[in-house]
Protein backbone atom coordinates (compact mmCIF):
# COMPACT_ATOMS: atom_id res chain seq x y z
CA UNK A 1 0.00 0.00 0.00
CA UNK A 2 1.17 3.47 -0.76
CA UNK A 3 1.74 5.93 1.82
CA UNK A 4 0.79 9.26 -0.12
CA UNK A 5 -1.96 8.55 -2.27
CA UNK A 6 -1.93 12.07 -3.72
CA UNK A 7 1.50 11.66 -5.25
CA UNK A 8 0.91 8.01 -6.69
CA UNK A 9 -2.31 9.25 -8.30
CA UNK A 10 -0.53 11.89 -10.21
CA UNK A 11 2.28 9.99 -11.03
CA UNK A 12 -0.20 7.24 -12.51
CA UNK A 13 -2.10 10.07 -14.42
CA UNK A 14 0.91 11.91 -15.94
CA UNK A 15 2.31 9.30 -17.81
CA UNK A 16 -0.39 9.82 -19.74
CA UNK A 17 0.23 13.37 -20.37
CA UNK A 18 2.84 14.19 -23.05
CA UNK A 19 4.70 17.10 -21.60
CA UNK A 20 4.61 15.67 -18.23
CA UNK A 21 2.49 18.53 -16.71
CA UNK A 22 -0.13 17.85 -14.78
CA UNK A 23 -1.54 19.93 -12.48
CA UNK A 24 -3.89 18.69 -9.14
CA UNK A 25 -7.07 20.32 -9.89
CA UNK A 26 -6.59 19.77 -13.87
CA UNK A 27 -9.33 17.98 -15.74
CA UNK A 28 -7.96 14.89 -17.12
CA UNK A 29 -10.90 14.45 -19.45
CA UNK A 30 -11.24 17.52 -20.63
CA UNK A 31 -7.47 17.99 -22.04
CA UNK A 32 -8.37 14.94 -24.92
CA UNK A 33 -5.49 13.02 -23.96
CA UNK A 34 -7.56 10.60 -21.34
CA UNK A 35 -10.52 8.51 -22.55
CA UNK A 36 -13.47 6.23 -21.49
CA UNK A 37 -10.64 2.89 -21.40
CA UNK A 38 -8.33 4.98 -19.32
CA UNK A 39 -10.91 5.85 -16.80
CA UNK A 40 -11.15 1.96 -16.35
CA UNK A 41 -7.41 2.09 -16.06
CA UNK A 42 -7.77 4.58 -13.19
CA UNK A 43 -10.41 2.28 -11.44
CA UNK A 44 -8.30 -0.74 -11.60
CA UNK A 45 -5.26 1.31 -10.61
CA UNK A 46 -7.20 2.73 -7.11
CA UNK A 47 -8.56 -0.47 -6.22
CA UNK A 48 -5.42 -2.51 -6.12
CA UNK A 49 -3.00 0.46 -5.44
CA UNK A 50 -4.97 2.37 -2.94
CA UNK A 51 -8.14 1.32 -1.36
CA UNK A 52 -10.57 -1.44 -1.36
CA UNK A 53 -13.15 -2.25 -3.98
CA UNK A 54 -14.64 0.94 -5.26
CA UNK A 55 -18.53 1.02 -4.69
CA UNK A 56 -21.25 2.02 -7.42
CA UNK A 57 -22.35 4.47 -6.01
CA UNK A 58 -19.00 6.13 -6.19
CA UNK A 59 -18.10 5.53 -9.67
CA UNK A 60 -18.95 8.48 -11.52
CA UNK A 61 -16.40 9.93 -14.25
CA UNK A 62 -16.93 13.40 -11.76
CA UNK A 63 -14.67 11.14 -9.24
CA UNK A 64 -12.33 10.72 -11.46
CA UNK A 65 -11.33 14.01 -13.07
CA UNK A 66 -8.55 15.52 -11.54
CA UNK A 67 -5.52 14.40 -8.80
CA UNK A 68 -7.49 16.14 -5.94
CA UNK A 69 -11.20 14.53 -6.75
CA UNK A 70 -9.16 11.06 -7.02
CA UNK A 71 -7.55 11.72 -3.41
CA UNK A 72 -10.71 12.50 -2.41
CA UNK A 73 -12.09 9.29 -3.81
CA UNK A 74 -9.39 7.45 -1.89
CA UNK A 75 -10.11 9.07 1.67
CA UNK A 76 -13.91 8.42 1.50
CA UNK A 77 -12.93 4.81 0.73
CA UNK A 78 -10.59 4.64 3.76
CA UNK A 79 -13.05 5.98 6.21
CA UNK A 80 -15.87 4.00 4.40
CA UNK A 81 -13.41 0.83 5.51
CA UNK A 82 -13.06 1.41 8.53
CA UNK A 83 -9.97 4.25 8.21
CA UNK A 84 -7.34 1.18 7.63
CA UNK A 85 -5.60 2.11 4.67
CA UNK A 86 -2.38 3.71 4.96
CA UNK A 87 -2.71 6.33 2.62
CA UNK A 88 -2.47 10.35 3.43
CA UNK A 89 -5.04 12.32 1.47
CA UNK A 90 -4.55 16.02 2.39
Amino acid sequence: MFSDARSEIREFVARRFPDGRLEDDHDIFESGFVNSLFAMELVMFIEQHLGDRIPNDELMLDNFRTVNVMTDLVGRLDRRNGGGAATEVA
